[in-house]
């Protein structure tokens, strides 16, 4: 008696008689499988890193020398802010908006390449709850040696926000595809079989 099995691509039976102890049937690649597979090569994949690691050095430089350089002129000028919210209150009531656009849009642009190349340098940073608590950890951790040990600069928990939404603006943007793209998850073997 024949067994009748289902045609995939039209979800009807087959009229096939299903094959004995020989080669299986070859299986359509799904769009997961099929992106797995146009994996780049190893080189390419350790050239993007190198790029990616040679950037974020590049961006620790700058982010030190924009936030860890002293600025005794300005230590008259200089508060403490825990209050998230307060400081961007004040950015916006000053005269110039030139200055809030510099302030808010500065802080933020700071974040972004935290965002991008996080995951391409560790894949296991990939997502958006992680992106979030590193850059978070990382722009508070900036935020305490600021207002503990430089002349002239303060705590902001609100740079500490505008800097994580950056870095999540970045991730969506940039970080995500390019971290997929240079490191695809491999699917689970126990799926296959």
């Amino acid at each position: 008696m024949a067994r009748f099995r289902r045609d995939r691509k039209t979800d009807r039976p087959s009229s096939k008689a299903p094959r004995g102890p020989g080669p299986k049937p070859r299986r359509e690649p799904s769009s997961k499988a099929a992106r797995e597979r146009r994996r780049p090569p190893l080189v390419v994949r350790l050239l993007v890193m190198l790029l990616a690691l040679a950037a974020m050095v590049a961006f620790a430089a700058v982010l030190a020398k924009l936030t860890l350089q002293p600025s005794p002129a300005s230590e008259a000028l200089t508060h403490n802010n825990t209050h998230p919210g307060r400081s961007l209150r004040a950015y916006l009531d000053q005269p110039e908006l030139r200055d809030a656009v510099k302030q808010v849009g500065g802080n933020i642009l700071l974040g972004i390449p935290f965002g991008v190349l996080l995951p391409l340098l560790v894949p296991g940073t990939r997502g958006i709850l992680r992106v979030t608590l590193l850059t978070a950890t990382a722009m508070l951790l900036v935020e305490v040696v600021q207002g503990m040990f430089i002349t002239g600069r303060a705590f902001d928990i609100d740079d500490v926000i505008l800097n994580t939404s950056g870095a999540l603006i970045g991730y969506l943007l940039l970080g995500r595809r390019m971290s997929r793209a240079v490191h695809p998850r491999r699917r689970d073997r126990k799926a296959e079989a």
